[in-house]
């Protein structure tokens, strides 16, 4: 007897090919990433760009606000706009590592798609959670699969690569997650509006907030800014922006090894202990020695 075909198990075989060590490897497929991870992981903190992931081995679990999303093989997750996460890897090891492709969504190529074919619009009247975990469709899995098949014929990526990430966009539109995309599409939806004041905040977040004129900016009262902003993002405007500054604080004391006062001020904090008492808070442990305890954890991983 035929076994039925398993379309999880080629996406593993490829992203394993072209993922041959930990980390993040981008692809020739513009917006296509691949991602390996061999071992689980603390909890890790960073943001996620509107995207589209397959998980095709392991577990992974994320967090945004106080809510938790655990998915696995064959499920996948979609981010609308760009949120604040924490993530952990879990469930692999060297012989079975995580193991999951991303393509980014391209804001212009979904506006586009939209003006050419007639998606229900009926269940966009309300603003959705901004992000969520389904299991892929056969289709899904097809188109995805065929994406990434391309990159062993890398002559065809030009020809083939466009015409399949907009069959990918389709299925994700008229899929159970298809009014997320299309609120963050819509002008003049409330989640529109709220992916704009995610936007400025993105560009401006080292600026002291003022919530009464980003409300203006984008057009919403006070209290609909706030109450729509945490129904889209799960965090409020303050939330959001004391978690921008509090990840890229970290990175610049990890990567670019910046010491306390500097990071902290680089990112908007005028209070070295307002910096350290909200960084604790978030990660856990005081800024030397969270940063010292990341540090040393890179050593013994080499």
């Amino acid at each position: 007897m035929t076994l039925p075909f398993n379309p999880n198990q080629e996406l593993a075989s490829i992203v394993a090919r072209f993922a041959t060590e930990d980390g993040e490897h981008r692809t020739p497929i513009d917006n296509l990433n691949l991602y390996r991870q061999s071992a689980a992981t603390v909890w890790q903190h960073g943001a996620y760009r509107p995207c589209f992931a397959i998980v095709v081995q392991g577990r992974k679990n994320l967090t945004i606000g106080a809510e938790t999303y655990n998915y696995g093989v064959g499920e996948y997750i979609l981010t609308a706009l760009d949120l604040p996460v924490s993530t952990q890897v879990t469930n692999v090891g060297s012989d079975t590592p995580y193991l999951c492709f991303g393509m980014a969504l391209d804001s212009e190529r979904l506006k586009e798609l939209l003006s050419r074919v007639s998606i229900p619009r009926q269940a966009v009247t309300e603003p959705v959670r901004g992000i969520a975990v389904n299991a892929a469709s056969p289709e899904l899995l097809d188109a995805s699969l065929r994406l990434l098949r391309l990159l062993d014929r890398p002559e065809d990526i030009p020809a083939m690569a466009p015409l399949i990430e907009q069959e990918i966009l389709y299925r994700l539109l008229i899929g159970p997650n298809g009014p997320r995309l299309l609120q963050i599409a819509m002008a003049e939806s409330q989640s529109n509006r709220v992916a704009r004041a995610v936007a400025w905040l993105r560009g401006n977040y080292t600026q002291p907030l003022r919530i009464e004129e980003l409300a203006e900016r984008v057009g919403m009262s006070v209290s609909s800014l706030h109450h729509h902003f945490k129904t889209v993002t799960a965090l409020s405007p303050m939330q959001y922006q004391k978690q921008l500054r509090l990840h890229e604080a970290r990175r610049l004391m990890i990567v670019e090894q910046l010491d306390v006062g500097s990071a902290g001020h680089r990112v908007g904090y005028q209070s070295p202990s307002q910096f350290s008492r909200e960084y604790s808070r978030l990660y856990g442990l005081p800024p030397l020695k969270d940063v010292e305890a990341m540090r040393n954890s890179v050593v013994a991983a080499e």
